[in-house]
């Protein structure tokens, strides 16, 4: 039983996530943090590495002192909830920073409706340079519009 609810939290907090992603964005990184987040919608650096990376660190440690607290307590939740952010982490690394910002040159020939869809969402968002009028989703959960066949 302990299993089915530990498998359970894992894919709740997954999901979660797709949530934060969409609100952290909309309302933290074109809100108050904008100041961190203007350098990936427009590059004003010749480094590889973005401000806007200070994001994943954020995450990186909100997991990492869940992990923490299901070793070093009897909050076992700890490692299913750490684990469904890492998951995320790592989803979300591959389609929006591999795949669709291809900061390493992989995956560059998925033509499928899906890969399409999530490149044409990802582009209407990333054509508003400011901090206001873009519209701001999850990675993935893209608005239906955005995929034709």
């Amino acid at each position: 039983m302990k299993i089915a609810v530990w498998i359970l939290i894992f894919l709740g907090t997954f999901l979660f996530m797709e949530f934060m992603a969409w609100f952290t964005h909309k309302y933290i990184m074109h809100g108050f943090l904008w100041s961190l987040h203007k350098d990936h919608h427009k590059k004003d650096h010749d480094s590889w590495f973005e401000r806007n990376d200070a994001f994943f660190i954020f995450y990186a440690v909100v997991s990492m002192v869940l992990f923490y607290l299901g070793a070093q307590t009897d909050f076992w939740y700890g490692w299913p909830l750490g684990f469904g952010i890492l998951a995320y982490g790592i989803a979300y690394f591959f389609v929006h920073d591999i795949f669709i910002h291809q900061r390493f040159k992989l995956l560059r020939n998925a033509n499928n409706w899906y890969a399409k869809g999530v490149r044409r969402g990802h582009k209407m968002h990333h054509k508003h340079l400011g901090k206001n009028d873009g519209e701001c989703f999850g990675m993935l959960i893209v608005p239906f519009k955005y995929f034709k066949k």
